[in-house]
């Protein structure tokens, strides 16, 4: 124990404490598809936990506090999120890390890293759309993860679907088990509130004014004989006719099945007017776990351990523009972290100190002097760090798992409007590939004149134009490629690259790491060079 003291500066810290801090910590990712109200949903969670005064989208005076998950001013400009946020707060003795993730599917990418970083996930679904697109593709990734998904069926203000088919629909589409905690009573105007299965208490409910915190509200048992008073004889009976089929129908609370991922446990409510969201946020928090063991190269590594290790799943360049500063956010996997302490950069095989460590509210910052594990924080980046780098002070120096590059599936070529601008431009759409949200590929066998961009959404297109306009002061003019494939050469030390036999809708490229690599217009293509290239390996991934 002295050996430990002694690395925390001789602080009054015991192991207990430090076990104490990690497992009130509670980090999770809000997945849903685009206006399913996620960022809304985000904004009153904040309010509960007093991290704003005001929810985002009323507006205040130039005095009162409030704030959006929804940074960027193209964000801000569109209605939509294209880059994750990092939100922390503190609500009833607990530690809250948010990752609010971009729900576009142009940003799935973005979204798939975030994920990463998580130990759970809530999914939001829009009451009367139910399942849509997006929802799936999010929800297969943490599905792969293995992660606890919490689903909260959101805008029941509005005339929404039966609560019963939308149960179904998640079964069926997404193939997870549903067990609803609360149920909704009734929808749009005739909206009551909300059932608590387990208490048996019904929450009725008026709608927050102006965004405020407060909102009127009055619990009363199911047999209570206010309760028809309340929300009349036909929505009680039907109450109770659904509570007997669920009693009945749906599957019932399993933990262990939440933890692994096959059950979801469902809340009804309405994020704008505030019914059922610190209910679903109170029991959410008791059925999530403290932050989650990781594996490495090395094992398994235990978030309790005392030496701190964590890794990069995001990199954002220009968040302030009176800063011009990289940020690398990093999930604290194990330990204490420590500003200014000096750890090992695995990846790049040296040591580094960790400086100006930040949580961050969006787009605001604040300097902090320690974090624990399933924190999620900022270092200053001065362009060492790449996206699934691992960071630990222990002497075996191992790797978390790598996170998976996703191939691009739209090109295009990017020439400069102004030549004198060279500079700026190579700059900045440099630091925006190492960010992950493009890729850079140059023609074979040439330098960087003839510049290919390659993205999972065409709508990345967009951000980059905006980006390199906005913060380096760069026009481009965009050339899209009419190639849809792209695949590695595996092997490129066996084979003659300048001998490959191609096909006509083929083009030679390489990536930033003068990697080659092989574009095609058709699929068929990619077989055919296979024939006739024998030896010839292709992949379509990077490894």
């Amino acid at each position: 124990m002295e050996q430990f003291s002694h690395i925390y500066e001789n602080e009054e810290i015991t192991l207990a404490n430090l076990n104490e801090e990690i497992k009130r910590r509670r980090t999770f990712a809000i997945i849903s598809h685009p206006d399913a109200g996620k960022t809304t949903l985000t904004e009153k969670f904040l309010l509960y936990g007093g991290a704003i005064n005001l929810a985002g989208s009323v507006k205040g005076k130039k005095t009162a506090k409030h704030a959006v998950s929804d940074w960027m001013e193209i964000e801000k400009e569109r209605g939509i999120s294209v880059t994750s946020s990092v939100l922390q707060f503190n609500y009833d003795n607990y530690c809250i890390n948010i990752l609010d993730t971009p729900g576009h599917e142009d940003f799935s990418e973005d979204t798939y890293r975030t994920l990463m970083a998580a130990d759970s996930a809530v999914m939001v679904i829009d009451g009367s759309k139910g399942v849509e697109k997006q929802t799936i593709k999010l929800f297969k990734v943490c599905v792969m993860r293995h992660i606890p998904i919490f689903t909260f069926i959101n805008k029941m203000d509005r005339d929404a679907n039966d609560p019963f088919e939308l149960c179904d629909e998640i079964e069926s589409i997404l193939g997870i088990k549903t067990c609803p905690i609360n149920w909704p009573i009734g929808s749009g105007k005739e909206f009551k509130g909300v059932y608590d299965r387990n208490t048996k208490i019904v929450s009725t409910f008026t709608a927050a004014m102006n965004g405020q915190k407060e909102v009127a509200e009055r619990d009363l048992h199911i047999d209570s004989d206010e309760l028809i008073g309340e929300i009349g004889t036909h929505f009680k009976d039907k109450l109770i006719e659904d509570v007997e089929l669920l009693d009945g129908a749906s599957a019932e609370f399993n933990m262990d099945e939440v933890n692994a991922g096959t059950l979801t446990p469902v809340f009804f409510g309405s994020a704008l007017t505030n019914f059922g969201v610190e209910t679903f946020l109170k029991h959410f928090l008791k059925m999530t776990s403290s932050p989650l063991p990781r594996n490495s190269n090395e094992g398994i590594i235990d978030p309790f351990t005392e030496d701190f290790s964590a890794f990069v799943f995001k990199i954002q360049a220009n968040m302030n523009k009176a800063h011009r500063d990289r940020i690398a956010f990093m999930r604290i996997c194990s330990g204490k972290f420590e500003s200014g302490m000096e750890v090992n950069h695995v990846q790049g095989g040296r040591k580094v100190k960790l400086s100006q460590p930040q949580q961050l509210m969006a787009d605001e910052r604040k300097i902090i002097e320690e974090a624990y594990a399933g924190d999620i924080i900022g270092v200053f980046d001065p362009g060492i760090f790449s996206i699934g780098d691992t960071l630990e002070l222990s002497n075996k120096k191992f790797a978390f798992e790598g996170i998976p590059t996703f191939a691009p599936e739209h090109f295009a070529r990017v020439r400069q409007i102004d030549t004198m601008k060279r500079k700026q431009f190579i700059k900045g759409i440099n630091q925006i590939a190492q960010e992950g949200a493009i890729q850079i590929f140059q023609e074979y066998n040439t330098g960087m004149e003839e510049i290919i961009v390659g993205v999972v959404g065409v709508l990345q297109f967009d951000v980059l134009k905006y980006r390199l306009e906005s913060e380096y002061n760069v026009e481009i003019r965009l050339e899209t490629l009419p190639y849809e494939y792209i695949r590695w050469i595996g092997n490129p030390t066996e084979i003659d690259l300048d001998r490959i036999v191609g096909t006509s809708d083929m083009k030679k490229i390489k990536d930033l790491k003068d990697r080659p690599l092989l574009l095609f217009v058709n699929e068929w293509s990619i077989g055919m060079v296979l024939d006739r290239n024998k030896g010839l390996i292709l992949n379509d991934f990077a490894k």
